[in-house]
């Protein structure tokens, strides 16, 4: 399986960390930046990542900033993503089990590299539930994301 991978500054450490126990865990891991932990801006490593999986180059995506709330933001941005802001293995969990969430987003600030390598396994290791009415659901947020695009509501 591979994995796109971005941070920016903020989560460059925590993007280094994880990068090694993903590789070790047999995952092939596209690093898109940030390379150093000098300064840099979260949107431009989100949409990297984002482009990756939303053209199918990579199966997910984990993205990585102070908090994780910019990442998501602009991950989110790109059509056909469904990202996650995670802090723990229950939010993880679900957001893959009802919300098949594709790009995971993480706070280096926030989350301890122990405890960040725990929710990427769980968020890797979960299956969509496939349940209809989780299905409803996307099924719904992919035509409100369609119709946005086309420049309508409804």
């Amino acid at each position: 399986m591979k994995i796109a991978l971005g941070a920016d500054h903020a989560g460059f450490a925590l993007k280094s960390a994880l990068k090694g126990l993903l590789q070790q865990a047999g995952y092939v891991c596209v690093d898109l930046g940030a390379f150093s932990d000098s300064p840099s801006d979260y949107p431009d490593f989100a949409v990297l990542v984002a482009r990756a999986v939303a053209s199918g180059e990579c199966h997910f995506g984990i993205v990585i900033c102070g908090t994780g709330i910019g990442s998501q933001m602009a991950a989110g941005k790109v059509p056909g993503i469904r990202a996650a802001l995670c802090h723990d293995e229950f939010t993880a969990r679900l957001s893959r089990s009802h919300n098949d969430a594709n790009v995971l987003c993480l706070g280096g600030r926030v989350l301890a590299p122990d405890l960040a390598w725990r929710v990427v396994q769980v968020w890797l290791e979960t299956p969509f539930s496939g349940d209809e009415r989780h299905s409803r659901r996307l099924r719904k947020l992919a035509r409100l994301e369609e119709s946005l695009t086309r420049g309508s509501d409804g």
